[in-house]
């Protein structure tokens, strides 16, 4: 297996984590995965998504090459719209970094996106995550608790009424673009939702956990293989 952990760059924030969230520990020790976290003082979830500040770039770079040299062997993020650094991160490290689930949109058939903000998710953060123009985008409806929750950074969050607001938007998502295949759930904090939403579409549903998960078994099973 690989040396070392999966390493996280988790958001400054206090709402609920449940598991599936990215952000909550047992996700991944459920799977056997070691998982350390570095918090990024003040990257909330409105720097990060709605503002898209630029000036987030610098610390997500050092709190990544700090999660390196501790000894990740792979880097990952609490939040998809930091996708927008990927090329960035990428380049600067020496270990793989995942930070959204929308890297894994092209390798999908027909696939279908659910975001937390439509409005924030544009041009730069596609391009930089691979997707091509031609996807269809969904939003969680703006005064969605689920939506209004996490951006606000609330410290209680209703998970039943979250689970409805995400599937409420992949099943518009699958409505209005019928030739949707695989649906891929952009934000971080949905996967706890994923089954819901698998129910309500009949689609197969792609999140940042499925993507860790089969990643990290990618990185174990590289390890294995006999040496050429």
């Amino acid at each position: 297996m690989p040396a070392g952990f999966l390493g996280i760059l988790i958001l400054d924030t206090r709402f609920p984590r449940p598991p599936g969230d990215i952000g909550c520990g047992r996700t991944f020790e459920r799977a056997g995965i070691p998982v350390r976290y570095l918090r990024m003082q003040g990257v909330d979830p409105q720097r990060a998504v709605v503002e898209g500040d630029d000036a987030l770039l610098e610390p997500i770079v050092r709190g990544a090459r700090q999660l390196e040299r501790e000894g990740a062997a792979l880097i990952a993020t609490t939040c998809g719209f930091l996708c927008r650094y990927q090329p960035a991160l990428a380049g600067s490290l020496g270990v793989p970094v995942i930070t959204s689930s929308l890297l894994q949109v092209c390798e999908l058939q027909a696939p279908g996106i659910v975001t937390i903000d439509r409005d924030s998710l544009g041009p730069r953060e596609l391009r930089a995550a691979g997707v091509g123009a031609e996807v269809p985008v969904q939003g969680v409806r703006h005064d969605a608790q689920f939506r209004l929750r996490i951006l606000g950074n609330q410290p209680t969050l209703d998970l039943r009424q979250a689970s409805e607001d995400v599937v409420e938007a992949a099943c518009l998502l699958v409505e209005r673009n019928p030739g949707v295949r695989n649906v891929v759930l952009e934000c971080t904090n949905m996967p706890p939702y994923r089954a819901a939403v698998e129910r309500a579409t009949a689609r197969p549903v792609h999140d940042m956990e499925t993507l860790l998960l089969r990643s990290w078994r990618a990185l174990r099973q590289g390890a294995r293989r006999p040496a050429d």
